[in-house]
């Protein structure tokens, strides 16, 4: 296979990844590996990803943990395994490395739910407010917000923040809500969701644990409210993880992205993974963002080095601040993020 830059650059410009033919009987995975050597490159892999892309990365996690994993390594390079957002996450950490998506169409339904100059319109109405933003959300919506959040240390966050002060929270509607029950704080919430996680059959579920009576069913803080009351335990990705591998239960109901299913599995082979089921009979528990990543994808980007995630100077500088606000938090309550 053979393609000069420019023609790379042309049909980056046209599809937003690298629309060119590989040979199929090119080992992708050696190839891949060639690279990443060559290229001094780190590949991060969220647990969303597919089962392939995961077993070839260096580090498989949750966004924000793997942005400050690459941080904190010596490569010139990173190839994020993920979406959109994450990628700009990845850069904010480590603006002089080079960082890289397989495929630039590569969104997330949440953070497309909150484009940054409407909020900047709903931000004007609330002037006395604190912004605190999930962390899936744009690197601009991130200048636009005080301070961050994962799904891990978003508790903690709100409650490092005085009671008197008035608090806007986006972009996730559902993560708000548990966090308004969890910390009992008034706040202004932004009507976003997560399309996956708002996609799951209570009635389903209900019939499901009928049929597994002995097994825990775990879910992600961005599901419904209806869902979530029914959880034996909520939980980031990276909770969910950990509480499967800790947990005496041999079986688990999961409703987060199926993704997760396979380092679950892996950590724990002699347990039963169960995927929560959605309202409809299509794989919509599987994100479509995603999966758009695949491993041509993969070593299509780190031959060419595109598509490049480039941000200007000052979103770096304004998202990065929000950011570090929210680690300093993070240390104090011992949290990782």
């Amino acid at each position: 296979m053979t393609a000069a830059p420019a023609l790379a650059a042309q049909n980056l410009d046209h599809n937003g990844f690298l629309d060119i033919e590989v040979d199929p009987e090119l080992d992708l995975i050696a190839e891949i590996k060639r690279l990443k050597k060559e290229k001094n490159a780190v590949i991060l892999a969220h647990y969303y990803q597919e089962s392939e892309i995961q077993d070839i990365a260096d580090y498989i996690g949750d966004s924000l943990g793997l942005s400050q994993k690459a941080a904190n390594t010596d490569a010139d390079m990173i190839v994020f395994a993920g979406v959109h957002f994450m990628a700009e996450t990845a850069k904010i950490l480590s603006p002089q490395k080079k960082v890289l998506l397989p495929d630039l169409k590569a969104g997330c339904s949440l953070a497309d739910s909150c484009p940054p100059h409407l909020f900047r319109k709903f931000k004007e109405k609330y002037p006395d407010h604190v912004v605190v933003s999930y962390i899936n959300c744009t690197a601009e919506l991130k200048t636009l917000t005080d301070i961050c959040c994962t799904s891990t240390n978003a508790v903690q966050i709100i409650e490092s923040i005085p009671k008197d002060q008035p608090i806007i929270f986006a972009p996730d509607k559902n993560l708000g809500a548990y966090l308004v029950k969890k910390t009992g704080r008034d706040m202004v919430i932004w009507n976003g969701a997560c399309m996956v996680h708002e996609i799951f059959s209570h009635e389903r579920i209900v019939k499901l644990r009928l049929r597994h009576p002995n097994a825990k069913f775990i879910a992600h803080p961005e599901c419904e409210a209806h869902i979530l009351d029914m959880a034996d335990y909520i939980g980031s990705t990276t909770g969910l993880l950990k509480y499967t591998i800790n947990d005496p239960a041999t079986e688990f109901i999961v409703a987060t992205e199926s993704g997760i299913l396979h380092q679950m599995q892996k950590s724990s082979p002699e347990k039963t993974f169960i995927p929560a089921p959605p309202d409809n009979h299509c794989a919509c528990n599987d994100c479509p963002h995603m999966k758009r990543n695949t491993l041509e994808k993969l070593y299509l980007c780190m031959e060419y080095e595109l598509p490049e995630i480039i941000l200007p100077d000052w979103v770096i500088e304004q998202g990065r601040a929000s950011i570090d606000r929210m680690l300093e938090v993070s240390a104090k309550a011992g949290l990782m993020g």
